[in-house]
């Protein structure tokens, strides 16, 4: 509620002071130094906790100190470290379904558990039809390997300072360790043109990817691969509908950071990332494989169906780089990314943005 004061300026100084020092104050002092100050963050810009924050380096100790013995537990599919519904910095829980009293800790060392129910987590690719871009291509469309009827999401451009490339996941571009380098990369993926060879949709080839371990006791940190292409065959921006062309500088991803991502099956979404330091088992064809420090975006719609797979998630406002999309729940409101630090350095490229 507001009030608005008609009187003369001095009057209203004089009149204020008191009301103030009476009133404001002690309301303030409260605000700052007790309960009120996490009320008080309303008026003020939402705050980011990265990995450097004190009270969020505490809570993945404990995350860590208890994640395996969680994860032996059948209902549970991956924790985190991020903020319960009082803004305390929290162990988030990840499970399949609804679960019983006591299966779930209420705290850790002290320490608050928050539980949200995800499903399974899954390799978001393949699904509906999509457009043959003319070259070069943008970013954030339709692409797969020549060796299956499948189709993911063409992440960025990088460069090794020499040579261009498409980044995107393994299991989109190398087809979960199975397709051998050199291989065809096409644009759009097989299953977007019903399976039919296209000889003039290859825009790259196969040129690394990082092995993926399926193993629920794995270190997994990435799901990426690069292919060899060229500007003349690879844009670096998105559709019009888009964010345009990503920034170059990568930003660590936090937890309150808002952030947005373009895909091929559900475009231009939004969410916030909600726990970072992520340990999830994700269900592959080829079996499960646990993933470590993982970042987990939360959006109250779906903001990744599949063929979102490889879509990179930046930052909003500014489109900075912050992770490698490639994982999520049935319903897409749950999406989990690689951080785009580790996936650059695997490949030795930097993002080619602006």
């Amino acid at each position: 509620m507001k009030y608005q004061l008609r009187l003369c300026r001095k009057c209203v100084v004089g009149f204020l002071v008191p009301i103030f020092v009476l009133l404001v104050m002690p309301w303030m002092i409260n605000g700052f130094l007790g309960r009120g100050a996490l009320e008080a963050k309303i008026t003020q810009e939402p705050v980011t906790l990265d990995k450097a924050h004190p009270l969020i380096r505490a809570v993945m100790d404990i995350q860590h100190r208890h994640t395996h013995k969680l994860m032996a537990i059948p209902e549970i599919v991956g924790t985190g470290t991020g903020l319960n519904e009082a803004g305390r910095p929290a162990v988030v829980v990840f499970t399949r379904d609804e679960v019983g009293p006591g299966v779930v800790p209420e705290s850790l060392e002290g320490t608050p558990v928050l539980k949200k129910i995800t499903g399974e987590i899954r390799p978001m690719r393949k699904l509906p039809p999509t457009t043959t871009f003319p070259r070069p291509v943008p970013i954030g469309v339709s692409t797969g390997n020549e060796g299956e009827c499948s189709a993911g999401t063409i992440g960025v451009r990088v460069t090794d300072g020499e040579n261009v490339y498409a980044l995107s996941n393994n299991h989109v571009f190398a087809l979960e360790n199975s397709a051998r380098v050199g291989s065809k990369i096409l644009q759009p993926g097989a299953f977007d043109t019903s399976c039919a060879e296209v000889p003039n949709d290859v825009i790259a080839t196969l040129s690394q990817f990082v092995p993926l371990v399926f193993s629920t006791s794995a270190n997994n940190i990435v799901d990426a691969a690069i292919a060899l292409s060229s500007k003349e065959s690879l844009g670096n921006a998105t559709p019009r509908d888009g964010y345009g062309i990503p920034r170059s500088a990568v930003v660590e991803a936090g937890v309150g950071l808002k952030v947005k991502k373009y895909g091929r099956t559900t475009s231009l979404t939004r969410g916030t990332i909600t726990a970072i330091n992520a340990t999830v088992n994700v269900g592959y064809e080829s079996g499960a494989a646990r993933f470590i420090n993982q970042i987990v975006v939360q959006s109250s719609g779906s903001f990744i169906k599949p063929g979102d797979s490889g879509s990179l998630l930046v930052t909003r406002p500014g489109s900075n780089p912050v992770g490698l999309l490639f994982a999520g729940n049935a319903t897409g409101n749950f999406a989990f990314a690689n951080p785009i630090g580790a996936v650059l350095e695997a490949f030795g490229v930097t993002l080619d943005g602006r």
